[in-house]
């Protein structure tokens, strides 16, 4: 980074403390960053959405195809492998050939891919184009966060709140237009549904995405790494699916060799490595990366005790349960476009603090209602609150750590972010989920069932609090704490100063 470069960061920081009460010029966001912003939430948006349909669909499609469920089930479980094989590729790629050319690349094979799972001609040739698509789509995903920080800088907390609000409609549209489409179509255009779309979608991207060509680096590619990290993530997420069988046990205890193995030559190798572990070392990244996952560990697991306790507890059918969980998305939703005012006006330690406070609040009474029996008002309320509180200690957190780093790591970032996510949650997922299933075998009374949620739900809570300990490592402010590591790792040289006050 240039001396001008630094002072120019160093004059918005100056001015930041006029802005923030009075909406400067400066903390508005220009019509190119929004273009960007409109792209990459238009590819992420597609994704959650095709992926939602087809979870939601996988019986239809067993029984279209002849399958058994647990074979279909391998339509949505090998995109999931094949999405965390590829992640750890994305900021080699993004060094190599750009960020841009990457996303296009990326786009137009998911494209692909979903027209040829919508003319798979039995459940192994679906299975096998859903893996093809979802190596373009681990690529993809955290390809969306990076570009947007890019263009975002120190704006990150108020892009991602504004930007999660129509990726959360993913989900929640996804089994109605699955619905409609398994009721009056084919099962076919729940594939072929995305190819207008994603035309579309490379169409925009070719004109408002910016040219990052200069910005790339030759890096040799680490294949020790890869060769460990990317079947070390794979092995971890399907050994946590079975965990209570014998093969994900050995699955999981595999992944952790080879992850160990990973750490040791990464640390070797240094900034050579797939990933740059010295990236951790900034206090501010370390941080926010250990409160992403703690935050998308509590986030899952919550979404796995929550429903099973209504399902097998309080006797509620699938479908009345997914009613009953409405008021945790609806809480993500309402509070998700709030979050860039109130990171300016409060800070990150105490909006993440507080978010997790409140995230807490809202799970503590799932203990109550465990114990004395389900109340829908009480539920609600809870869960309303608790998606409040995930929604602020994760935007926050993320933002923290993305204007922590040099704009030209980024792309290392991001990949380090999205492991520690993926992580996070399945290793969370596997702890709750191992505990109740061993308080539940103690015996199958009511009496005990009720005990061993209540005890789950207490288990829930102390992670909880695990966050919240995790958000009050987090800084006040952003910006202002990146600019000085960034001074302190990368001192001016004195004969720069004397040159540019000569000019």
């Amino acid at each position: 980074m240039r001396v001008d470069d630094i002072t120019a960061r160093a004059h918005d920081n100056s001015n930041d403390g006029s802005t923030r009460g009075g909406g400067g010029e400066s903390d508005r966001l220009g019509p190119d960053i929004w273009k960007i912003i409109a792209v990459t939430v238009a590819g992420a948006f597609m994704a959650q959405l095709g992926t939602t349909m087809v979870n939601v669909s996988l019986s239809s499609l067993g029984t279209e195809l002849h399958a058994s469920l647990s074979a279909i089930q391998w339509v949505t479980s090998g995109y999931l492998l094949a999405l965390a094989l590829m992640l750890p590729l994305t900021g080699w790629l993004v060094d190599r050939i750009g960020a841009k050319a990457l996303y296009l690349r990326c786009f137009v094979a998911f494209t692909l891919s979903s027209t040829l799972c919508g003319v798979a001609w039995s459940a192994n040739s679906l299975i096998a184009f859903r893996v093809l698509q979802g190596m373009s789509g681990g690529l993809l995903a955290p390809m969306v966060q990076m570009m947007m920080a890019r263009a975002a800088g120190k704006h990150m907390a108020r892009v991602i709140g504004y930007a999660a609000v129509p990726i959360m409609l993913g989900p929640l549209l996804g089994p109605v237009i699955a619905g409609a489409i398994l009721q009056f179509a084919s099962w076919r255009w729940l594939f072929l549904i995305n190819l207008p779309v994603g035309v579309l979608a490379i169409v925009l991207a070719i004109f408002f995405l910016p040219n990052d060509r200069e910005e790339t680096q030759r890096r040799d590619l680490d294949l020790v790494g890869f060769a460990l990290l990317s079947p070390g993530l794979v092995l971890f997420l399907y050994g946590s699916e079975h965990m209570g069988e014998r093969i994900g046990q050995i699955t999981v205890a595999l992944s952790v060799v080879l992850l160990a193995m990973f750490f040791t030559v990464a640390i070797r190798k240094g900034d050579r490595a797939l990933i740059d572990l010295q990236l951790f070392k900034g206090k501010t990244f370390a941080a926010a990366a250990v409160a992403q996952f703690m935050s998308n560990g509590i986030s899952f697991a919550g979404q796995l005790l929550i429903p099973i306790y209504l399902i097998r507890a309080c006797g509620r059918s699938p479908s009345a349960t997914g009613w009953l969980l409405a008021p945790l998305g609806v809480g993500m939703m309402c509070s998700y476009p709030w979050m860039g005012v109130l990171t300016q006006r409060f800070g990150i330690r105490k909006l993440s603090a507080g978010g997790a406070f409140l995230a807490f609040a809202g799970t503590l009474p799932l203990v109550w209602l465990a114990g004395h029996g389900l109340i829908v008002a009480v539920l609600a309320c809870a869960l309303f609150v608790r998606g409040v509180g995930l929604s602020a200690v994760g935007i926050p957190s993320i933002s923290a750590a993305y204007t922590s780093v040099k704009k030209r790591d980024l792309p290392m970032a991001t990949t380090s972010l999205n492991i520690v996510q993926r992580l996070g949650g399945p290793t969370m997922t596997t702890l709750c989920a191992t505990f109740l299933g061993w308080r539940l075998s103690a015996a199958p009374s009511p009496a005990v069932t009720s005990g061993a949620f209540a005890e789950a739900f207490g288990l829930l809570c102390f992670l909880h609090v695990l966050v919240f300990l995790a958000t009050l490592l987090l800084p006040w402010l952003v910006p202002d704490a990146a600019e000085n590591e960034f001074v302190r790792e990368r001192p001016i040289p004195h004969r720069n100063v004397e040159d540019r006050g000569g000019r």
